[in-house]
Formats: C-alpha cells, structure tokens, sequence
C-alpha cells in the first residue's frame, strides 16, 4: 500500500467521526472514556475443527494481546467497555472453547474497565449462562446522547441518532498489486438515513471479513449504494484510503 500511513501506533490516531476514534481495530469514544470492540467470534477455531479444518488454537490469546495493546495505548483508563455483538460464535450452545475464551477476555476487560457490556449479536443466543457468571449486563444497544452502539443485524429506533455505530458485516477489502493479492480489515464510513454510520472490523483475528467490492452483504444499514462511503484499512496502521469508488478503480 503506498498511502499516506496514519493510525495509532507511533503517530496520530484517526478520528472517524467527531469524538470517535480509531484505535487499531477497536473504536474509542474518549469523552465517555468508552471502548468499542465488535465480532469477537470467540469459538469459531473449534466450529473449524469440528469441520475437518485442523488450525492450531491461537485466537484467544491473539485477542487478549491486542485488546491489552490497545488499552495500553490509551492515556487513562476506559470507563465503559462495550462488545459490539457476536461476542461468541456457536449458535446453537456454549463450546467448552468459547467457555473458556469468553471468560478470560471478559475479566480482562473487567480488570481494565469500570464497566463491561455487551450488545447481544445474532451469534449470542445462548451467551446469557457466560455473561451471568461474570455478571456482565446483556443489551439490545448502547446509546450515548447522539451516538448509538448496535450490532446491524437489524434496524432499531432511531429517534435523536446522530452517529450509527455497527458490527455484523465484518468489512474487508482485496487489494491486488501485481500478482499479490491480499485482503485487509476495513472500517466503513458513510451515511443512513442522514445519519453518519460507521461499520466496524471483526476483531475475530482468524479472518479477514468480506469483501466489501465483491461479496454480498448482510447488514440492513449497507443495503444501498456504498460507493461514497470512506474506507479506512486496518494493518500495521490505519490507512484512509478514500472512498469505495476511488478504490474500486485500484483494486
């Protein structure tokens, strides 16, 4: 990628919006001291395993020491940690993986973290026995005067919503250059409603999400033409690069 590298380590973070910024793969709302963590799919390596597809278990840990690098970042301590949906993966029950993993990401985030709540995602049907062990609060959305926090599966009241902040779609974008192709994480920003909306990266770190220029999505909120929205790709920084036109023409 030849853009201008802009992100949070070693140089200015980027805000997305007004009083939000982007903190790796993460958004931080720094006047309510607030953490944004979305898709965290914890259990989706044993989903792959049950499959046939042999990977070494590493996804836990991975999100353990990013979430403690991006919280290390910060210049004093978060208030509010909210998880953006889809905090486990399994649908149907609780894997002894997602026990385990959902457990340790839970009171690290507890131990960092005045308050810790997760807005429940198409994904967590059964997170309730999880969250009730570490007394962690289960909610539809989180709303901040202007601001609202949502998965996306779904479209709530928006009634006073200046700013959409949503999770589920798990945005990404191939670049080619030559014959090297590779995908990379993405937060979108554009317009719902004439509401600004921004969809946030999977923090699941065994995949990169789909393809925002070639892959059907899945949210509601992303239904229509995205060709203005921003694209701001997540690697060793956080690179804006334009809007989704201007990168379907280098991609």
């Amino acid at each position: 990628m030849d853009r201008k590298k802009e992100g949070c380590d070693g140089s200015a973070p980027i805000t997305i919006a007004p009083g939000i910024v982007i903190l790796d793969l993460a958004l931080y709302l720094p006047r309510v001291k607030t953490l944004v963590l979305g898709d965290l799919h914890i259990g989706y390596e044993d989903s792959l395993i049950e499959s046939g597809v042999l990977i070494p278990r590493f996804q836990t840990q991975g999100i353990i020491d990013r979430i403690t690098r991006i919280l290390d970042s910060l210049p004093g301590p978060v208030s509010l940690a909210v998880i953006n949906g889809d905090l486990k993966h399994e649908f149907g029950r609780i894997s002894s993986q997602e026990w385990k993993g959902i457990g340790q990401v839970l009171d690290l985030l507890a131990q960092r973290c005045g308050k810790v709540v997760v807005v429940k995602g198409n994904h967590d049907v059964m997170l309730g026995p999880v969250a009730d062990k570490r007394q962690v609060e289960v909610v539809p959305d989180v709303r901040f005067g202007g601001i609202l926090i949502a998965h996306g599966d779904q479209i709530p009241a928006l009634e006073g919503i200046k700013t959409v902040i949503i999770g589920h779609e798990h945005p990404a974008v191939i670049l080619r250059q030559g014959a090297r192709i590779e995908r990379f994480k993405c937060f979108l920003k554009g317009t719902f409603k004439s509401r600004t909306l921004i969809a946030m990266p999977s923090f699941q770190l065994s995949t990169e999400g789909t393809d925002i220029l070639r892959e059907p999505l899945l949210s509601p909120f992303l239904e229509g033409d995205l060709s203005r929205f921003e694209v701001f790709i997540v690697e060793d920084k956080v690179y804006h690069f334009g809007t989704v036109a201007k990168l379907s023409k280098l991609s």
